[in-house]
């Protein structure tokens, strides 16, 4: 595999305190006070949205499309002043992707995360040059599962699909990858680690120490095995 994507949030990096903080940043200015906690990692790490809407549903107030537009709005406000305050690389994330740059490989980002958000983090951790491409919410018109952005992502880093593994953490990078024809692997130590085995990627992976010999036993478009 000469070209690895990865998902950013839940994969490469935890996110969700820095994620959680603008959410009940913004419950607190719709006075709503604070209902999120660190147990609402998992959800954290699917979207904004989604945080808003457990929140809102905790409080018994109703998620009507004005509301949530109007607090996400808000959250992602709250989120761009403060977006590494929390967030912490996954272990061994870094050296795995220079590993990877080292051999020869194009390594990316395709991310639900909004572009310049996603932009703005890689930078405040001293991250963006790793990466030959960056595919977030907004560099298209859709976002993952559909295969557009992670065929945009490959294309951005200078690779091919034949040639391409996505590594992510949760059931919408493993249906992006079905619909793109590129194999999965998902991360187990992320807050969604205990449930992704149900969603039969390609591989798991439990240490980013393992990525390259994960990577090798990946199925090739032939049949075969990636590193055969």
């Amino acid at each position: 595999m000469r070209t690895v994507i990865f998902d950013l949030d839940g994969t490469l990096a935890d996110t969700s305190g820095d994620l959680l903080a603008a959410a009940n940043a913004a419950f607190a200015r719709g006075g709503f006070g604070r209902p999120l906690g660190p147990e609402d990692a998992p959800t954290a790490l699917i979207g904004g949205r989604a945080m808003l809407r457990l929140g809102l549903g905790r409080l018994g107030v109703a998620a009507d499309e004005g509301r949530l537009q109007a607090m996400y709005a808000d959250l992602l406000a709250a989120y761009e002043v403060d977006i590494a305050r929390r967030t912490r690389l996954y272990p061994g994330a870094a050296e795995a992707v220079g590993r990877l740059r080292a051999a020869g490989a194009r390594v990316g980002i395709c991310t639900n995360k909004p572009v310049h958000l996603a932009e703005a983090l890689l930078v405040a951790l001293g991250a963006r040059a790793w990466f030959h491409g960056l595919i977030g919410a907004g560099s298209l018109p859709v976002r993952k599962p559909d295969p557009a952005p992670l065929h945009a992502a490959i294309a951005a880093a200078g690779g091919s699909a034949a040639q391409a593994c996505l590594i992510g953490d949760t059931d919408t990078d493993r249906e992006t990858g079905r619909a793109a024809g590129v194999p999965v692997i998902l991360v187990t130590f992320g807050p969604h680690g205990p449930d992704v085995a149900r969603h039969a990627p390609e591989a798991l992976l439990a240490d980013y120490a393992d990525l390259e010999a994960t990577i090798a036993r990946l199925p090739r478009p032939d049949g075969g095995i990636a590193g055969a």
